[in-house]
């Protein structure tokens, strides 16, 4: 197959060819490892106004200044920590949503004491990814009952910038909603892959 018979879903269209990778390697495989889920649950919170692709060019930088996305290590981080991430013209410098993922570093290791994320929030759909057939994005919801409910009990377990929007993102970023195009040649291997996902339960996964 040439890589002009190869049909993508049309958001991906002529942009970056770092776009292209996400959407052909990435988006929509199911993740069940913690430190994965919290990076994209972080870099989601910070998409919001913007470009994903802004955040993608972006994120390698976010993993430097975030150290890797260390919940243990971000949890701690004090006032001059705040002061060199605002300074760091390479990632997002929002002070609100610097700090919620601070917040949400904290929320997370609290979580721990009886589950892990990935436990948490793949329970929310017991553990099963759903396998929609959309012909059109027009289709395709931007938040979903699930994505509310999701919402309202990251919100509950202390995590901020988790709207149901940002979070129905974020389930299609991780593979917990299948929503490539049936005609999408990523559509079949990403059902493959759901199909065959188990979901962790009770224990953390990073």
């Amino acid at each position: 197959m040439s890589g002009k018979e190869i049909v993508r879903c049309p958001w991906v269209g002529l942009a970056d060819p770092e776009y292209t990778r996400y959407h052909d390697e990435e988006w929509g495989v199911p993740q069940g490892n913690d430190r994965a889920l919290f990076e994209k649950l972080v870099l989601e919170g910070f998409q919001s106004g913007l470009s994903w692709l802004t955040i993608l060019k972006k994120r390698g930088n976010f993993r430097r200044a975030f150290h890797d996305f260390e919940a243990e290590r971000i949890a701690r981080y004090g006032a001059k920590d705040i002061a060199r991430l605002m300074g760091d013209a390479g990632i997002v410098r929002n002070r609100l949503k610097i700090e919620a993922t601070i917040d949400n570093a904290k929320a997370l290791l609290k979580l721990r004491d009886r589950t892990s994320l990935a436990g948490f929030i793949w329970g929310f759909l017991e553990g099963r990814p759903l396998i929609n057939r959309h012909e059109s994005f027009k289709t395709v919801p931007a938040q979903t009952p699930i994505s509310t409910a999701i919402s309202k009990g990251l919100k509950a377990e202390g995590f901020r910038f988790v709207g149901p929007t940002t979070i129905y993102a974020f389930m299609q970023s991780t593979g917990m909603v299948n929503d490539h195009l049936v005609s999408c040649h990523r559509y079949a291997p990403c059902a493959k892959l759901q199909q065959k996902f188990k979901a962790p339960g009770d224990r953390a996964s990073a």
